[in-house]
């Protein structure tokens, strides 16, 4: 696994950590995140728990003895001894990266040997004609919508924006439509060229996909290379959240995998509010800078549309750490 043993053998002295709550309130939700603050020799390493439910937030454990010289591999076998779940789990893991890097003066781009490139963005958005109305070139990665009638998807084809459409049959609670042939057979006809993400493959859905295959896309579904593997398709994409992935070096082995089996990836946010966005921005920068990276920056989350935001493409990161 090249990927990771360019990193597994980087040295990280931690001589403490610290966590940091973040908060934005929007339309009468406040969204949390944790910030696992790493520092030594000097030096500060962040990472960023995204937790969707607030309160999971209250009770972040501020007292892991991690203080040591560690390398990252033996780090994050100490963080196997601990229960935390993915989110949680890569707050910590990006965090000693972030601080292994600054220790040794280098980037990611630096130790992988790839270089840093223009980041190409989609935005997810809410109200399409306000934002094209201050940026007509924007591209959109859109939630399907129960009012999404023929005549709405339609519209919303004929702008020439909308890179991927999110069904979200994976996501519970969150999905606003439930699986329906009709509504995805509509959906694959009135988007043509989009990429279809997390669409439900069950009870004639894979039926109704029929002709879009080579636009299936995946996410919530895919925590590791074992549940890409266990998809009961092979995708063409896959929207790559690190987060979801918990370790390093689960991440960069699904990566590998994707990159060999010609899958193309795009970057997936999760409502940063901290340096975690900066970093599913750097990985993006390097391993799938062309594709529709949903990692607008984090201001296109934080308000209604406005003008004087950062528009695609992002120029390519500076500095060390991650």
């Amino acid at each position: 696994m090249p990927l990771w043993n360019d990193l597994a053998g980087l040295t990280v002295r931690i001589d403490d950590y610290a966590v940091r709550r973040n908060e934005l309130v929007r339309d009468g939700w406040t969204r949390v995140t944790t910030v696992v603050a790493m520092t030594g020799a000097g030096a500060t390493g962040e990472g960023e728990d995204i937790t969707w439910q607030a309160d999971a937030h209250d009770d972040f454990p501020d007292g892991i003895m991690l203080a040591g010289t560690w390398s990252l591999d033996d780090l994050s076998r100490r963080l196997d001894d601990h229960d935390l779940t993915d989110y949680r789990r890569w707050s910590f893991e990006s965090a000693a990266l972030d601080l292994a890097l600054k220790q040794a003066g280098q980037s990611l781009a630096d130790i992988t040997e790839r270089p840093f490139r223009p980041v190409r963005f989609v935005a997810s958005i809410r109200d399409v004609d306000g934002w094209l109305g201050y940026y007509p070139g924007l591209e959109l990665k859109l939630d399907a919508a129960k009012d999404w009638d023929a005549d709405r998807m339609q519209r919303l084809d004929a702008l020439d924006r909308v890179r991927v459409v999110d069904l979200k049959a994976y996501y519970g609670d969150y999905g606003d439509i439930p699986p329906d042939p009709v509504f995805y057979r509509g959906v694959v006809e009135a988007f043509p060229n989009a990429v279809i993400e997390d669409a439900w493959l069950e009870d004639g859905c894979l039926d109704a996909l029929q002709g879009a295959e080579d636009r299936l896309s995946f996410d919530a579904p895919v925590h590791s290379l074992a549940d890409l593997d266990a998809l009961p398709l092979e995708p063409r994409w896959l929207n790559v959240k690190p987060s979801r992935f918990g370790t390093v070096r689960t991440l960069l082995e699904c990566i590998e995998a994707c990159a060999e089996r010609g899958i193309r990836m795009y970057g997936g946010g999760q409502m940063e509010l901290g340096h975690g966005r900066l970093q599913i921005q750097k990985l993006a920068s390097i391993f799938y800078p062309d594709g529709p990276n949903d990692v607008a920056p984090s201001a296109y989350n934080e308000g209604d549309a406005r003008a004087g935001l950062a528009q695609s493409p992002l120029p390519p990161p500076e500095g060390v750490g991650f």
